[in-house]
Formats: structure tokens, C-alpha cells, sequence
């Protein structure tokens, strides 16, 4: 993989567009990873060099991304509003015990496990608040799908396919219910006109303070990186 010299070295991952017409560069809220994009005939060498007059740009946007921590025994996440303690726990099922959520098995999957708790925990949730919101207003979604992402919290397709981030379950309840009737309000109105807020405002009235906790809390929940420990105490990159 290329690399841009600097304290740190920069990896650049270059891809390929058969519809690039011109050298584009993107950084993913995600994980960090730089992508840049380049037409079909254009050779590395330019690609590179176009990168390096980006440079700045690109150390911006890395410095800008939202501290990550990654997660194992001890450290404390939200979930559901509430700051959980990982702690190690007997048998073979997580569970929430008082302000733990306990992890039983290999210490080093702790953050593995956890992550895979909340996903399986934030299905249920948003499944359950998405029947709940479409029955109200007589509309019926085609599926649902969580995802990581960090640009949306939620979608809806024309076809009526719902997608959510699965990290909605770390905030209070009433906003991952706020985000599945905005979501679910896309069933009767593809839009965001007065109508459409009308109908998220019957689902959910007085949505305003879910909204501002977003806005204000949001970026936080992304922080928590749920990933395998590896030697030592170091973790792997995460590659979600």
C-alpha cells in the first residue's frame, strides 16, 4: 500500500473508478482509512503526487475524527443510557448485573463479545420500536438492516427498506425510539417537508430534545472500538 512520509506515515488506499474523470481523496469517519480515487487510465505516480499536495488537508480531516478507545474488561460504555462496567462473569451468556455488563469467557474477546451483545440487544430494540411506529401510522417497511456508519444514523428506501446504526442502543432509549419513527415516518412521506415532520411529531411528540441530544452526544457513541485484545495488552486495528 502506498504511503505519504510523515511523522506518522500516511497509508493511502487507491481504487480504481471506472467513472473518475479527476483524482478524489476521502476519509472515513469510520475507521481513519484514506481513499483515493483515480481515473481508469491514470498511473500511480500521479495519483501519489496529487496526494502529497493534499496532504495538510488529509491530517486535518484525521485530526478531526472523534477519539476511538478500544474495549475490554473495565472499561466503562454506555448502553441504553447507562454507563455499564465490563466485568468478567461466570457461565456462558452475557447479561447486565447492577452497573456491570458481564462477559463471561476469554478476556481478550471481552470487546468482541460486548459489541456483539449490543448489535443482537439494538435489533431488538429497533425492530420492536420500527413495528411499533409503522402499525401507528398504518405503513409496513420491507426489512431492516443495521450497519456502523457515522454519516446516518438511520435510512429508509423508496421500497421501504429500513437501515439503522446498530450504536443507537448505547444512547437513552427515548432517542433510538426518536430515530425509528423519523425512519419510519420516510414510509409515508420520502421527504422532509411539513408533512413529514407532522408525522414524526405524532409519533413522537416533543422530539426536539432527542434531536439536540444527538446532535450534541452523537459523535460520542462512536468512540467505543470493539475489538479482540491482542499480545500484551495492544489491540488490533479495527476493521469493521
Amino acid at each position: 500500500m502506498p504511503l505519504l512520509p510523515g511523522p506518522p506515515p500516511l497509508e493511502i488506499t487507491l481504487r480504481r473508478s471506472a467513472r473518475a474523470r479527476r483524482f478524489s481523496l476521502r476519509v472515513s469517519r469510520l475507521d481513519g482509512r484514506v481513499t483515493l480515487s483515480l481515473p481508469p487510465g491514470a498511473r500511480e505516480s500521479e495519483a501519489m503526487a496529487f496526494a502529497r499536495q493534499q496532504e495538510p488537508w488529509i491530517r486535518r480531516a484525521l485530526a478531526d475524527l472523534p477519539p476511538t478507545a478500544p474495549v475490554g474488561l473495565g472499561t466503562m460504555i454506555p448502553v441504553e443510557g447507562r454507563l455499564l462496567r465490563l466485568d468478567a462473569g461466570p457461565g456462558r451468556l452475557i447479561r447486565i448485573e447492577g452497573d456491570s455488563l458481564l462477559i463471561p469467557g476469554n478476556p481478550a474477546q471481552a470487546g468482541v463479545r460486548a459489541g456483539a451483545f449490543l448489535k443482537h440487544l439494538a435489533r431488538d430494540r429497533l425492530t420492536e420500536a420500527s413495528d411499533r411506529h409503522a402499525q401507528m401510522i398504518g405503513r409496513r417497511y420491507s426489512r431492516l438492516t443495521l450497519r456502523d456508519t457515522r454519516s446516518r444514523w438511520g435510512s429508509c428506501t423508496a421500497d421501504g427498506a429500513l437501515m439503522y446504526s446498530w450504536r443507537l442502543v448505547m444512547a437513552p432509549p427515548a432517542v433510538l425510539d426518536y430515530v425509528a419513527a423519523h425512519e419510519v415516518a420516510h414510509l409515508a412521506q420520502m421527504n422532509h417537508s411539513p408533512a413529514f415532520w407532522a408525522v414524526v411529531a405524532r409519533l413522537v411528540p416533543g422530539h426536539a430534545a432527542q434531536r439536540r441530544w444527538l446532535k450534541l452526544h452523537g459523535q460520542a457513541l462512536h468512540g467505543p472500538r470493539f475489538v479482540s485484545a491482542g499480545p500484551v495488552g495492544a489491540h488490533r486495528d479495527p476493521r469493521y
